[in-house]
């Protein structure tokens, strides 16, 4: 009986450490080619990686999005489509317009999915599946431009929410000053404070928080307006509410001018997902700026250094991936 116990705690420990291990290929950038796609959140549920984006439409003339889709691989070659999985528009009785980059994590076995909308809500929907359907379950937004104790003097966009390892949840969200608000176990309301992270230089939008070896990381796009173009820099901090200490540039300017990201791990590997225009100027190379408002979702590699500071990551592009893509020419 001994020896069958040792046998088996032998090879449970094996199976453990072979899941960590899984090295998984990828199959060239962009990763979604049926449609345009910007914002990537990227999360790890079960046996299987999910990605929610925002979605630019076909026709769009402008940041003007009206619904998300679910994205889900287990292999990191094949992402299939789910559908819509949530129309604010159509859900909810106070969202109008501008559906823009979203969050979803799992808790409990539910779902929930963060959103903004009309450049100054905050909304949540809630799921038993990662895929949906999502409903409303507040019928208001979380968190407003208007809630007391936020700092915003742009658009109330980006909401980042992250999980740590004592099971207290943080939504980071806003655009210029990065606030954060501690959630409540229901994940659907928080304690009343609002939080300003300091340290993050040049802070402008699409924050996104990991942990990894003890340390947090706060990652986000930097300002256009101090003389260059988009950048994912990144800090890190012993504390998720910080302060932070500014590390430096994961991701320099890309093709659609905006610069959105996410970063997760998955089997035995970092990576940094992220959008560009590359698709938009294939399909449409005679429409100025089409490239801007018409994105792709891509997928690359994410490395660390000895000290825990990350390696720039190169963004990559696949001429196949664009020559067989199907979206919107």
């Amino acid at each position: 009986m001994k020896q069958i116990l040792t046998i088996s705690l032998g090879l449970v420990m094996l199976s453990a450490c072979t899941t960590k291990t899984i090295h998984y290929e990828l199959a060239g950038n962009p990763i979604i080619t049926h449609m345009y796609s910007a914002d990537p959140s990227a999360h790890v549920f079960g046996d299987s990686l999910y990605v929610y984006p925002s979605h630019d439409r076909d026709h769009a003339m402008g940041f003007d999005m009206e619904d998300y889709h679910c994205y889900v691989t287990a292999d990191m070659k094949t992402f299939e489509d789910r559908g819509v999985i949530f129309r604010p528009f159509e859900q909810t009785t106070w969202a109008k317009k501008n559906a823009w980059a979203p969050d979803c994590v799992e808790r409990n076995g539910k779902y929930y999915l963060y959103y903004p909308t009309d450049v100054k809500y905050i909304g949540v929907a809630v799921s038993d599946h990662p895929w949906g359907p999502f409903e409303d379950p507040l019928g208001h937004p979380l968190l407003t431009i208007d809630s007391p104790g936020v700092v915003c003097d742009r658009d109330f966009i980006d909401p980042c929410v992250f999980i740590d390892d004592d099971g207290q949840a943080y939504m980071f969200v806003g655009q210029n000053t990065c606030c954060c608000i501690k959630l409540n176990e229901d994940m659907i309301s928080y304690d009343g404070e609002v939080h300003i992270i300091e340290g993050l230089e040049e802070f402008f939008e699409a924050s996104w928080v990991h942990k990894y070896a003890g340390k947090y990381y706060l990652s986000y796009s930097n300002s256009p307006f101090t003389g260059h173009k988009p950048e994912i820099a990144y800090a890190m901090a012993d504390n998720p509410l910080g302060p932070y200490e500014y590390k430096g540039i994961i991701l320099g300017p890309v093709s659609s001018g905006t610069n959105h990201h996410s970063i997760v791990q998955f089997g035995g590997d970092w990576f940094l997902f992220y959008h560009t225009g590359d698709l938009g100027i294939y399909n449409h190379p005679d429409i100025p700026g089409f490239e801007s408002v018409h994105r792709s979702v891509c997928v690359d590699y994410l490395y660390y250094n000895e000290d825990g500071t990350i390696r720039p990551v190169v963004p990559t592009v696949s001429e196949e991936k664009l020559k067989n893509n199907t979206a919107f020419k």
